[in-house]
């Protein structure tokens, strides 16, 4: 399985998104400050979106196209399903 997802400071703060095979530990390696340094620099903790694809050249795929979409847009994807940008990593299994 492969992630696509969107890390917050905040609600409507800086914004990370990233494409992993393994979301625990990924978010676990941000967390320590062994993840991206534009994470760790500004604090980008919060899961606050997530999608799932069996396939990597889609996930990438899909990150790559995130990351070119206007701020607005990314806040509009998140909040369809997450309104109040709630922290998503303990729901994830």
């Amino acid at each position: 399985m492969y992630y696509v997802y969107i890390l917050a400071s905040s609600r409507h703060g800086t914004l990370y998104i990233g494409v992993t095979d393994s979301i625990h530990k990924r978010l676990q390696q941000h967390r320590d400050g062994q993840g991206s340094v534009f994470v760790k620099k500004y604090g980008v903790f919060r899961l606050v979106y997530i999608e799932t694809y069996n396939i990597a050249e889609e996930a990438i795929t899909r990150e790559k196209q995130l990351k070119r979409w206007k701020r607005d847009w990314k806040i509009e994807l998140i909040e369809r399903d997450n309104l109040e940008w709630r922290d998503l990593s303990n729901l994830i299994s």
